[in-house]
């Protein structure tokens, strides 16, 4: 295995193995695919069945409920496909696995039937548990010996998500909104199997990195377990997990999956199919109120068996833990509400010096980007051709479909006399602004102003809540229950920047001070928790946007979104008043 790592760092792109540089490429085309649908659904699914481009013209509520119940299981199904991957597959099958299932799911969805539709949605959910945690395994892998360079390694993979990102919102709802459903849908599926193409055609550059697991690793791992397990001994007492705890585990799984899966089909269908009570609530929402308590009771069941410095740093992870929820609870309002008050609610159709203006920086956007990472493609190209020269050719066509679509798009918008800009458009100043601000955020994090987590954790949320903020007064003059409006794009723009500052304060730094603050033997099950509340509020999200239309029409759209301002704010407020007794349980941990 080290030779393999030795023989990667020989041919270097940008100061880093150009195995890298694959991974960057495959993680870019699956985040493209990824957002490139995702963002298409709430439009699909309300946009009118009567129109020149037609939806399913459901209720916003059902929308967002469906939506908010594939966002969360999209971060419950990794546990399980990093699991087979470490006993079964390796890291690379999976990927490959997943790249399949979630192109099939692409094109499934492109067929716009209700039962391809619901039938893609399960695959692309299973494909991405494949995908989603062995690609980063495989970088893992790839570094070890050289932890130095590993930030340095994260940060460009970063890059690649957001690139994807970035042209998957843009180019397939450009698609979608002026083609048609099925162009967007479909797009995001033909680039999913090229980005799965080019990975698998480059597998000899890895070597045995992220191959099969072997007897022998198993084993070498068990021995490491065993002496770190000795190590820790007088600072640690073992916590295993005893039948109660188990008999909790799967009551509360199957409560949450049971509420995930209903959830939508009561709103769909309008029938009450759960008969069950609980504290007021009946059908599912009584269902997850039981899963909760029953969970709550594990947690602090276990979190009292541990020895009091461990106990205390989990009682901090577990409050970051809920910080995150209502995080994401109103984050991922970019993919709902926010997504149908730019379709809705904003003025899109520019004129005169303010389209000339917008066209002027859309192509800038657009290009050089574009041009970058062409450049980085040439580089790899040069470095690996006569290794990987097939994975080179799928990539360079990609490219090529790419910069045709771009140069298709920027065609079309030039030659408008006005503009009109598509409501998925907004969705990509997210990635714009990761990609301008992460480089300055990172340099004050290595700063000596380096905040606390929870001062970080405290700024993230205000952000997040100043930029419902701007969106509440921007949409103060909309009447109660009006459908549409004209407010100014302005307003979304400053909201978008706000949010992602927020995002850069936060999101990145769950995972690394879990890590931190939790023994080494605990990290998977830590992980899965994460990934748990992340999942939670998911579909936290889809449920509260999901009252969009029955709060906008009994107070106002002003009214909404200024719930979402201040439940962050207050949030923020808390965590920043509680930085004391966090920085205490976290004994010295930083």
């Amino acid at each position: 295995m080290n030779t393999d790592i030795e023989n990667l760092f020989k041919d270097k792109v940008l100061g880093h193995p150009a195995g890298l540089m694959v991974l960057f490429f495959t993680e870019m085309w699956e985040r493209f695919s990824f957002y490139g649908m995702r963002i298409l659904l709430i439009l699909f699914l309300t946009a009118p069945l009567i129109s020149d481009n037609p939806g399913w013209e459901w209720p916003r509520e059902n929308a967002l409920s469906l939506i908010g119940t594939y966002a969360s299981l999209l971060y419950l199904t990794p546990i399980i496909g990093g699991y087979i991957a470490d006993k079964i597959t390796g890291y690379r099958i999976a990927v490959v696995i997943g790249c399949i299932i979630m192109t099939l799911g692409h094109a499934a969805m492109a067929i716009e039937t209700t039962f391809s539709f619901y039938f893609g949605l399960s695959l692309l959910v299973i494909g991405t548990g494949f995908f989603k945690p062995n690609i980063t395994s495989i970088i893992s892998e790839m570094y070890k010996g050289k932890e130095s360079k590993k930030d340095g390694a994260y940060t460009i993979y970063y890059m690649g998500v957001n690139a994807g990102a970035f042209f998957g919102m843009m180019l397939c709802g450009y698609l979608a909104e002026n083609y048609g459903w099925s162009y967007g849908f479909g797009l995001a599926g033909v680039f999913m199997f090229l980005g799965m193409l080019q990975f698998l055609l480059a597998k000899n550059i890895f070597g045995e990195i992220g191959g099969k697991p072997s007897r022998e690793v198993v084993d070498e791992q068990s021995l490491n377990d065993k002496e770190n397990k000795l190590e820790n001994v007088e600072t640690e007492k073992l916590n295993p997990f005893t039948i109660f705890d188990y008999i909790l585990i799967g009551l509360s799984s199957l409560g949450g999956l049971i509420y995930l899966f209903n959830d939508p089909i009561e709103k769909i269908s309008g029938t009450e199919y759960i008969n069950f009570k609980i504290m007021g609530l009946s059908g599912s929402n009584g269902i997850v109120l039981l899963a909760l308590i029953l969970f709550l009771i594990l947690i602090v069941s276990r979190i009292a068996r541990y020895m009091p410095i461990v106990r205390d740093r989990i009682i901090a992870v577990a409050i970051f833990g809920l910080f995150t929820v209502f995080f994401f609870a109103a984050f991922e309002q970019a993919l709902g509400s926010m997504t149908l008050f730019a379709r809705d609610y904003t003025n899109r159709q520019l004129i005169g010096t303010a389209a000339t203006v917008f066209k002027v920086v859309d192509t800038l956007l657009t290009t050089v980007p574009l041009m970058i990472l062409t450049w980085v493609l040439y580089l790899l190209f040069k470095k690996t051709y006569t290794k990987i020269g097939w994975s080179n050719i799928v990539l360079a066509l990609a490219f090529v479909g790419i910069w045709a679509l771009v140069i298709l798009r920027l065609t079309d918008k030039l030659s408008q006399e006005g503009n009109q800009i598509d409501a998925s458009w907004f969705g990509i100043l997210n990635s714009f602004f990761i990609i301008t601000l992460a480089p300055f955020f990172s340099k004050w994090w290595e700063s000596k102003y380096n905040p606390t987590a929870a001062m970080k954790y405290g700024i993230g949320l205000i952000l997040l809540g100043l930029g419902f903020a701007v969106l509440a007064y921007g949409s103060s003059g909309i009447e109660p229950g009006a459908r549409t409006a004209s407010v100014s794009i302005v307003f979304l723009i400053i909201t978008y920047l706000l949010h992602t500052m927020g995002e850069l304060c936060l999101s990145p730094l769950g995972l690394s001070y879990l890590s931190k603050l939790v023994p080494a033997r605990m990290i998977g099950f830590m992980f899965g928790i994460w990934y748990l509340a992340i999942a939670i509020g998911q579909k936290a999200a889809g449920t509260t946007g999901g009252m969009i239309d029955k709060i906008s029409e009994e107070y106002s759209l002003g009214t909404f979104f200024l719930i979402f301002a201040l439940i962050p704010i207050g949030v923020g407020l808390i965590s920043i008043l509680l930085n004391p007794v966090l920085k205490r349980l976290m004994h010295g941990v930083r």
